[in-house]
C-alpha cells in the first residue's frame, strides 16, 4: 500500500523504510508515474521544458545505460545506453542534468560525484530546453528510434539528453516500490550467474523484467550493518561452492554495473549486466542511504540551496523581495533550515549551478537579506520542485536575480566557504556556457 507524503517527500513502499521518507525528496504521485520508453508508442508532439516551469515526468523519455564519464562542475556526463543492440558496441551518450535535476544513489539524494563510473543508471529526460545553451550536444529530435548499425539497434543517443530525474537501480526500485527476486545461483572458480526478476514489491500484475546477471568474488554483499562477501554465503552453505542453487524467490536490492564478458557474444555475453551490490535486507539500504544522505547534505551545505526566481518586486534605491522556489530532491532537514525571520544570501547561477562569483567567493558579491516568508505548496509536487517558496528581502539586489533565472541561497545557519575554482564562473561567456567540444564523436 501506498505510503501518504509530506511535500518534499519521495514515496518509499514497505514499512520497513518508514525512517527514510524524510529524507527522500520529491512526491509519490509524480515520481512514481512510469515515463515513456523506447518501447513504447511516442506521440508526434516535440516537448521542451521552459523556464521557470517543472516539466511533467509522464511526459519524459526513459532509458538506462552504464555511466561513462562525469565532469561534476558543470553537471554533465556520458552514458553508454541499452538499446536493442550489443550494449559493448553503443558509443558513449552525452547528457546534461537541468538545474533542477534529482540525482539518486543508493536511496538518498547524491551529486553526480558520488556514483562511480560503471553504474547502471535510469534516466528520465527531456530534449534541450534551449539548444543554443546546450551543454552537451544537441541530436535530432528523433534520434532515438534510428538505427545505429554495426550491431547497435536503436534507442542508444535519444535527444533526450538534458536528465529530470538520474538514479541508481535500488533507487529506481525503492521509487516503483520493486523488489529483486532472486530464482538460482550458479557459482563457479570465482565467479558466477544469478537469474532474478525485477517486480513489484507488493505482487500484483505489473511487468516482470527477469534477467540473468554476473557476479564474482569482488560483489559486496551488505547484510544488516556488516558488509560480507560470496565467500562467506557459500561458508554459510546459503550459496553452493560449486554448481547450482534455487534461492526460491529471495527479495533483495541489487546494485548493477557492467563489464566485459568473455564469450563469443552468444547467450548474452556481451550485453549481461552485472551485479556490484546486493542488499539482503532493510537495514542494509537504510545504513547506506543514511551515510549517502550525510554526505549530500555536507555539500549541499557548502554550496548552498539551488532554486530559481518566480518573481521580484522592486523597491527603492537597490532593495527588492525575491520570491524563489527551491529545487527538490533534497533531505528534509537542508529545508528545514528555511524560516521567517532568518537572514540568508541569494547569488546568482548558470544552468549547471555554477555560482557567480568573483576572487573572494560567493559570499563576497551575494545579495544580503532576511528571509520574510516561506510558503509549502499542498497537492502533487513536481520533481525538481520541493513545494518549497520563500521570500527575501534584501536592500541591494544583484543582477543575476531575475525571474526564472537560477540562484542558490545560504540560510545564514550555514557555514560560509569558498568553493574551487572549478565551480564558479567570473562573467566569462566560454564559463557560462561551457561548450560541448569536450565530447567526441565517434
Amino acid at each position: 500500500m501506498k505510503q501518504p507524503l509530506v511535500p518534499g517527500s519521495w514515496f518509499l513502499v514497505g514499512p520497513w523504510l518508514a525512517v527514510l521518507v524524510c529524507m527522500l525528496a520529491a512526491p509519490a504521485n509524480a515520481a512514481n508515474k512510469e515515463p515513456r520508453t523506447k518501447n513504447q508508442a511516442q506521440t508526434t508532439d516535440v516537448f521542451r521544458p521552459e523556464a521557470g516551469k517543472f516539466p511533467p515526468l509522464e511526459k519524459a523519455h526513459a532509458y538506462r545505460g552504464e555511466l561513462i564519464f562525469v565532469d561534476h562542475a558543470n553537471r554533465r556526463g556520458s552514458i553508454r545506453v541499452q538499446g536493442t543492440g550489443k550494449f559493448y558496441r553503443n558509443d558513449p551518450h552525452p547528457f546534461a542534468l537541468l538545474p533542477y535535476g534529482v540525482v539518486r544513489y543508493q536511496g538518498a539524494p547524491a551529486d553526480l560525484r558520488d556514483i562511480p563510473l560503471g553504474t547502471v543508471l535510469h534516466v528520465c529526460a527531456f530534449l534541450p530546453p534551449d539548444p543554443k545553451t546546450s551543454v552537451v550536444p544537441v541530436l535530432p529530435v528523433d534520434s532515438k528510434a534510428k538505427d545505429a548499425g554495426h550491431y547497435r539497434g536503436t534507442g542508444i543517443f535519444p535527444a533526450e539528453n538534458h536528465a529530470l530525474l538520474l538514479e541508481d537501480e535500488p533507487s529506481h526500485c525503492l521509487r516503483m516500490g520493486k523488489t529483486w527476486k532472486l530464482k538460482e545461483v550458479e557459482f563457479n572458480n570465482h565467479k558466477g550467474t544469478i537469474i532474478a526478476s525485477r517486480e513489484l514489491k507488493a505482487g500484483g500484475a505489473g511487468k516482470v523484467d527477469e534477467e540473468k546477471l554476473t557476479f564474482d568474488a569482488g560483489t559486496r554483499i551488505w547484510r544488516g550493518r556488516e558488509r560480507i562477501g560470496v565467500a562467506n554465503l557459500v561458508a554459510e552453505g546459503a550459496w553452493p561452492a560449486l554448481g547450482k542453487k534455487s534461492l526460491g524467490g529471495q527479495s533483495v536490492l541489487l546494485g548493477i554495473t557492467w563489464r566485459p564478458a568473455p564469450g563469443d557474444g552468444l547467450n548474452g555475453a556481451f550485453t549481461q549486466f552485472h551485479i556490484s551490490d546486493i542488499w539482503l535486507d532493510a537495514a542494509a539500504i537504510e545504513n547506506a542511504a543514511q551515510f549517502q544522505t550525510e554526505t549530500h547534505k555536507a555539500f549541499i551545505r557548502s554550496r548552498w540551496m539551488p532554486a530559481w526566481v518566480d518573481a521580484v518586486e522592486y523597491g527603492k534605491f537597490g532593495r527588492a523581495t525575491v520570491t524563489a522556489t527551491l529545487f527538490g530532491g533534497m533531505d528534509a532537514s537542508l529545508y528545514a533550515d528555511f524560516k521567517k525571520d532568518v537572514q540568508a544570501q541569494i547569488n546568482g547561477s548558470e544552468s549547471t549551478l555554477k555560482h557567480a562569483a568573483g576572487h573572494y567567493g560567493p559570499g563576497h558579491i551575494a545579495a544580503n537579506g532576511k528571509i520574510v516568508a516561506v510558503t509549502k505548496a499542498g497537492g502533487e509536487i513536481p520533481v525538481g520542485s520541493s513545494g518549497i517558496q520563500i521570500q527575501f528581502e534584501t536592500d541591494l539586489i544583484i543582477e543575476g536575480i531575475r525571474p526564472a533565472r537560477v540562484v542558490r541561497v545560504r540560510p545564514e545557519s550555514w557555514p560560509k566557504m569558498q568553493i574551487p575554482r572549478e565551480e564558479f564562473d567570473n562573467s566569462n561567456l566560454a564559463e557560462r556556457f561551457p561548450t560541448p567540444a569536450i565530447f567526441p564523436k565517434y
